[in-house]
């Protein structure tokens, strides 16, 4: 064998089993630690839940009308402040034509019946005067003319209404639409020349304006079923509105409902809260139907001792939370826990562990020492 080659393989030999050594003297000499580690700290907790929903007047009133016709003109704008007794529009009043010749008809056979009965009345009064019939009979037939003139009455007044939509022939009692109620005009569903129905016992009518105070405003959202119960009525609300990201408003919770929605499998309850709009600094114009999230803080607890949720593990048999401690190289113990409250990132730790405790993140390893 050529003496190169023969040292050439002596030195591969010698350097693979310098390299061998020198890489078990390293894995010897740092201890591999397979799990990283963390420690409980001192914070404050807040156990709170978000509700979405949106902000809108506490009360809005419908302004219908008393009568039917056709819109002949608007007065006022959507978003118009207005008084009670304001003007807000005019309907023009269309008779219909068999109710208009219905009502002349009777008018006068109101009129026939009339002039009989005066005939009547007067012929028998002259014989009352002289004696001839009794008092009683005079009487009734008195009656029965004073009736007759009440029902041409009647049938006139009847007849102004169904041709201008007042008894008295003018029809801007019935047909001169105002405010009920002081507030702001949010909507007017309607344009003149559209034809509007009167609100009786058997028609809700037609909505020619909707009016609402703007200032008394309340936050309407939906709640989990698993959250209902821990909400009582008075609570503070924080309120954030998705048009209005910079502002915030108090709020207080007054209404839950006593009865759920089921909702895509899930079971919803409705609640409202006063928004303190009057007490904030902004300047920004609170409008109805902005969405809104109102902020519930359910439990808060200051400066506990708290552990990342994360690091909790549980007992396949007892469901019980507890985490393990190192209590030394590679070796670690278990630790069941007594948990407080929780605002689902950290949780607080009752007992179970103190501050120096180095607890094991089960689902992280560390790298090995002789990883690059």
């Amino acid at each position: 064998m050529n003496k190169y080659v023969k040292y050439g393989l002596i030195g591969v030999v010698v350097i693979g089993i310098l390299a061998a050594v020198v890489y078990f003297l390293k894995q010897n000499s740092t201890p591999v630690e397979l799990y990283k580690t963390e420690t409980a700290e001192r914070k404050d907790i807040v156990n709170k839940v978000i509700v979405t929903g949106k902000v809108i007047p506490e009360d809005e009133i419908n302004i219908k009308p008393q009568i039917s016709g056709i819109i002949d003109k608007i007065m006022l704008e959507e978003g118009v402040r207005v008084e009670s007794g304001d003007l807000i529009a005019v309907i023009k009043v269309v008779p219909n034509e068999q109710s208009l010749n219905q009502a002349a008809g009777r008018v006068r056979n109101a009129e026939l019946a009339l002039s009989n009965a005066k005939l009547e009345y007067d012929r028998n009064k002259t014989l009352f005067d002289k004696g001839v019939i009794s008092n009683q009979d005079y009487n009734n037939l008195k009656l029965t003319y004073e009736q007759a003139m009440q029902e041409l009455k009647n049938a006139q007044a009847d007849y102004q209404i169904i041709r201008k939509g007042s008894a008295g022939g003018s029809s801007s009692a019935n047909t001169n639409i105002r405010a009920t109620v002081s507030g702001t005009i949010l909507e007017i569903p309607v344009k003149e020349g559209d034809q509007v129905i009167q609100s009786n016992n058997f028609n809700e009518g037609t909505t020619i304006a909707t009016i609402a105070d703007m200032s008394k405003m309340i936050f309407e959202g939906e709640v989990d079923e698993a959250e209902v119960g821990k909400l009582s009525v008075g609570m503070p609300l924080e309120i954030s509105l998705g048009a209005l990201e910079e502002q915030r408003f108090d709020a207080k919770l007054k209404f839950i409902a006593p009865k759920g929605v089921e909702e895509e499998g899930a079971v919803q309850f409705k609640i409202e809260g006063d928004l303190d709009v009057k007490a904030s600094d902004s300047t920004s114009y609170v409008r109805a139907g902005y969405s809104a999230n109102a902020s519930i803080v359910l439990e808060e607890k200051k400066d506990v001792l708290a552990i990342k949720e994360a690091l909790l593990q549980f007992d396949k048999d007892t469901e019980k939370p507890y985490v393990e401690v190192q209590t030394g190289e590679n070796e670690f113990e278990r630790r069941d826990l007594e948990l407080g409250v929780s605002d689902g990132i950290d949780v607080e730790i009752v007992s179970g562990i103190d501050e120096d405790d180095k607890i094991k993140v089960w689902n992280k390893l560390e790298k090995r020492s002789d990883e690059n």
